[in-house]
């Protein structure tokens, strides 16, 4: 898919692992184009390369070969200080596991990453106070993680990941460890995200959360299954 306006485009990406004499292609020959502003999943079954095509997207990795745009910017020729940068500023994410420092409270945990970017104490817990407001959770923020439900603790980690204002959010399988209606919440939250402007990529098994997006990408074997 060609698009003037994509905010994140692959080329012929790979990522390739070596195991013995063994080539393992997790990610192969994929192009693809995210517009901004788009909600979109991917699936495929466990194994099939959708995490790693995540943390490519993500600059959490580098392809192999092929190359990685992001704002128009080829991210996978820029080193690692640029790269963190870029992490912390444009792209927030979401994790099945949450991801909470537990010896933090729920404000410290969603200033984190403002520390990282040098915002002043006081702007920062504004903001965070304003965050915790937003996903429903202003009355935990004294709670560390282990005096929350996983309902909650997701609700967090998005707060979190919003903490630096990135136009896209990427989350991985963020409903896995939930129950049924936990997970709609989260995946409610993240619609409402998505319809203020936020470009949402879901990793998921699961087709009801994929039911929230408006275009379904499915890989199979570190490939997009086009049939």
């Amino acid at each position: 898919m060609e698009a003037s306006n994509a905010v994140i485009k692959l080329v012929k990406v790979y990522k390739i692992y070596t195991m013995g004499r063994q080539e393992i292609r997790a990610v192969n020959n994929v192009s693809l184009s995210v517009n901004s502003g788009e909600f979109i999943s991917i699936m495929g079954p466990s194994g099939s390369g959708k995490t790693t095509l995540l943390n490519l997207i993500g600059c959490l990795d580098r392809p192999t070969k092929g190359k990685v745009f992001l704002d128009g910017v080829n991210v996978s020729s820029l080193n690692d200080i640029a790269l963190t940068g870029i992490r912390r500023d444009k792209i927030g994410f979401v994790f099945q596991q949450f991801n909470l420092i537990p010896t933090l409270n729920a404000i410290e945990n969603v200033e984190l990453p403002m520390i990282f970017k040098g915002i002043e104490k006081q702007k920062r817990e504004m903001r965070a106070k304003k965050l915790l407001e937003l996903v429903g959770m202003e009355d935990k923020a004294a709670h560390r993680p282990a005096e929350m439900s996983g309902g909650e603790q997701q609700r967090i980690a998005i707060a979190r990941a919003l903490a630096n204002n990135p136009a896209i959010i990427l989350a991985d399988e963020p409903t896995g460890n939930l129950d049924s209606k936990t997970g709609r919440d989260i995946m409610e939250l993240l619609k409402d995200l998505n319809m203020k402007g936020r470009t949402i990529i879901v990793v998921t098994h699961d087709p009801v959360v994929a039911e929230y997006s408006e275009r379904i990408i499915r890989i199979k074997d570190g490939k997009l299954d086009v049939s």
